[in-house]
């Protein structure tokens, strides 16, 4: 809905005081709201947009699209973020990337204010929280912004689409199987993640507990979920911890590329090489110098550079028409060919892949 003239007085008002509130986050130029009102060509197919999606719409030119991360110097969410990017060029679209340096649940909540006022045509965000980040997502959509979720989901209503890594579930179970193989279905394990308000992580672990139940792994035990905030010490520490606590620990599930990365140097350089299993989600850069001296035998992860191309492609449909995000609506993602949108507006990417050393010199992300 457009805003009449007393509200755009407001934005005005609301905008210049964003722009010298986050003056040290990002720039405020750019379009003006009423210029942007105006040019429908730019408009994005907002929440509650009673149009329906036009197929054959071209991709729209000139679009703006900003990447907001869980934290900015998440080595993973760099991947993603620079490759949605660099996909804005095949299509004549501009992209950046913003956002925080901590994973804190409202840490990204600025930032999504400052980008509604300098009218992006679409917002994409790897949620810290799923429903921190609600009240300006939907204020984003409500004013024509596309808002698409990828590797960490929003709350359903607080976006259109969201571009999921691989299916959770097979994500969830698919660690569990892979260290219950590893330790022949037997002993204590834990499980170092993220952040405790972490959608994605959170949600892989309820399947984990759930593949847990089944009867071949009656003789493993989950002792603990640790955090460590996505932060490459805290990890650290969490590791140590984790082992001065359970001494009979046989391994740890760490479903996170920092929390996998950090515990691996733990245990590089520990007593515990060799003897504690480690598995999880990590990129294969990190994980290199593990996997070959013997500390790590398996990860597994998608690829993060497509995540992040078909989140660009994704958020240029939604912005152009092409889609609403309503399920069965399809759309192109470039090289990666077409695809479906699912159940509460889900685009699944594909199966994730597993890195041993055998083949992850192929790999280099």
């Amino acid at each position: 809905m457009m805003i009449r003239s007393i509200a755009r007085r407001r934005a005005v008002v609301t905008a210049a005081t964003a722009c010298a509130l986050a003056v040290s986050l990002t720039a405020c130029g750019g379009t003006t709201k009423d210029s942007a009102d105006k040019d429908t060509s730019s408009a994005g197919a907002g929440a509650g947009d009673a149009a329906k999606a036009d197929p054959k719409a071209p991709l729209k030119k000139g679009l703006k699209l900003a990447f907001l991360p869980k934290q900015i110097n998440n080595p993973y969410e760099k991947i993603v973020d620079d490759a949605g990017i660099a996909a804005t060029k095949e299509y004549g679209a501009t992209g950046k990337e913003v956002g925080p340096s901590d994973a804190s649940a409202s840490s990204q909540v600025s930032y999504i204010n400052t980008l509604i006022q300098q009218r992006q045509d679409a917002i994409l965000i790897a949620a810290n929280d799923p429903n921190a980040v609600c009240g300006p997502l939907k204020q984003a959509m409500a004013k024509k912004i596309s808002v698409v979720s990828y590797d960490s989901d929003t709350a359903k209503e607080c976006r259109q689409l969201f571009i999921n890594q691989a299916s959770s579930e097979e994500i969830g179970r698919s660690l569990v199987q892979h260290l219950g193989e590893q330790l022949g279905y037997k002993g204590k394990f834990a499980i170092l993640s993220a952040t405790q308000n972490a959608t994605n992580q959170n949600t892989w672990i309820e399947f984990m507990k759930d593949e847990l139940k089944l009867p071949k792994y009656k003789d493993m035990k989950l002792v603990k979920v640790a955090y460590g905030d996505d932060a490459d010490q805290k990890s650290f520490q969490q590791t140590q911890g984790l082992l001065q606590a359970y001494p009979d620990l046989k391994g740890i599930i760490s479903p996170t590329t920092v929390g996998i990365a950090a515990a691996a140097r733990y245990l590089d350089d520990s007593s515990y090489k060799g003897k504690v299993v480690l598995n999880g989600l990590g990129t294969p850069n990190q994980m290199r110098k593990y996997v070959k001296d013997g500390t790590v035998e398996q990860f597994s992860l998608w690829n993060p550079e497509e995540l992040g191309y078909l989140g660009s492609y994704a958020a240029a449909a939604l912005a152009s028409g092409q889609v609403t995000g309503a399920e069965g609506e399809k759309f192109k993602a470039g090289k990666l060919g077409e695809y479906t949108i699912g159940k509460d507006g889900e685009v699944i990417l594909g199966k994730p892949t597993v890195f041993d050393k055998n083949n992850i010199d192929k790999f280099n992300f």
